[in-house]
C-alpha cells in the first residue's frame, strides 16, 4: 500500500509539471505569442505573426460544447502591428499594443502604444481601437499591458531613464484617470531586460521575463515575485523547470482559478527520424516543440 502510494503521489506530481501545448489547432500558424484567456474560460486572444514577426495581428477563439472554434481575426484588424492583448476581468475591454496612428487623417506608423477596445458585454461587438493616452504612452515603445482587479496598469517600456534596456513600469487607477508610470524597483528590474509582466489580480505577486540572466536556464526564463507583508515585492525568483528551459520562455499569463499558467515558449525537441510521406514529415514538424514560438499551458500552484 505504501508504495501504491508513492507511485500515486509520483503521477500526480509529474501530470501537474507537465507542459503542453494549449491547443494544436493553433500548429496552423507559424509563430503564435501572447496569449490571454477569459475569466470563465470560453475565449482565448492570441497574437499570429509571419516567420520573421514583421506582420502580426490578434486573433480569438471561442469555446463552444468543449471544443475551440476555428481562429478568427479580431475586426479592427489592419495593416498595422497589432500584438499582446490582454482582456479584462470583467470581459468588456481589451487592451493591446500598435504602432498604428493615433487617428484615421494620417496612414504613418506610430511607435508601439497600449490601445483598447471596448464592447458591452460578451457577445457584444468591439468598439473602435482608443489609443489610452498620457501619461501611460509617450514617444518611446510601450508594451504588454496587464491590468489588475483594480484597473492599476503594469506595462513594459523602453526608456533611457530606466535601469535595463526594458523595465517594467506601474501605474495607478485614481478616479478615472492613470497616474505618472513608476519604475518598479530592483527586486523586480535590473541593468539587463525585464518585460511581458503578468500582474495577479489582487497585485500580491507577478511574472514576468528576464533575459539572459546568471541563474536563468537560457535565454529568457520567466520569474515570480510576491509581496511581502509589508508590501514590498520581494527578489524575483526564477521559477525553473520544466516551465524554462534552454530556449526562450516569455509572455505569462496565469488563470489563478484553475492555477494554470500560459506561456510562449521556443522550445525545440525536434530529433531526426524515418519519415514514410511528406505529409508525414510535415505533420511532425508543425505539430511538434520545433523551435517556433507555440503557447504552452502547465499546472502552476503559487502560495
Amino acid at each position: 500500500m505504501v508504495v501504491l502510494i508513492l507511485v500515486l503521489n509520483r503521477i500526480s506530481a509529474q501530470n501537474e509539471n507537465e507542459v503542453v501545448q494549449f491547443s494544436g489547432a493553433l500548429n496552423q500558424f507559424l509563430n503564435v505569442r501572447d496569449f490571454c484567456i477569459s475569466k470563465d474560460g470560453s475565449e482565448a486572444f492570441f497574437t499570429i505573426q509571419s516567420p520573421l514577426q514583421d506582420i502580426s495581428q490578434i486573433a480569438y477563439i471561442t469555446r463552444k460544447d468543449n471544443e475551440w472554434t476555428k481562429p478568427e481575426l479580431l475586426p479592427f484588424s489592419d495593416s498595422y502591428m497589432d500584438l499582446e492583448p490582454f482582456l479584462s476581468i470583467d470581459g468588456k475591454r481589451l487592451f493591446f499594443v500598435s504602432d498604428r496612428p493615433l487617428d484615421d487623417s494620417s496612414n504613418q506608423k506610430k511607435d508601439f502604444d497600449i490601445w483598447y477596445v471596448e464592447r458591452s458585454g460578451p457577445k457584444g461587438e468591439w468598439s473602435n481601437p482608443k489609443n489610452i493616452g498620457e501619461p501611460i504612452n509617450s514617444d518611446l515603445n510601450e508594451f504588454y499591458p496587464s491590468i489588475s482587479e483594480n484597473n492599476n496598469l503594469y506595462f513594459t517600456l523602453e526608456s533611457p531613464n530606466g535601469l535595463g534596456k526594458d523595465d517594467i513600469y506601474f501605474s495607478r487607477w485614481d478616479h478615472g484617470t492613470y497616474s505618472a508610470p513608476i519604475l518598479l524597483d530592483e527586486s523586480i528590474n535590473s541593468s539587463g531586460y525585464e518585460f511581458n509582466a503578468f500582474i495577479s489580480k489582487n497585485e500580491d505577486f507577478i511574472l514576468f521575463s528576464k533575459y539572459n540572466e546568471k541563474d536563468g536556464l537560457g535565454s529568457g526564463d520567466l520569474y515570480i515575485s510576491k509581496k511581502d507583508d509589508n508590501g514590498k515585492w520581494e527578489k524575483a525568483k526564477n521559477i525553473g523547470a520544466p516551465i524554462n528551459t534552454k530556449y526562450m520562455e516569455y509572455c505569462p499569463f496565469y488563470d489563478e482559478a484553475n492555477q494554470t499558467l500560459y506561456f510562449t515558449s521556443r522550445r525545440n525537441n525536434l530529433s531526426p527520424k524515418k519519415f514514410d510521406s511528406v505529409s508525414d514529415f510535415q505533420e511532425y514538424i508543425y505539430e511538434s516543440n520545433n523551435g517556433l514560438s507555440k503557447i504552452y499551458m502547465t499546472t502552476l500552484k503559487i502560495k
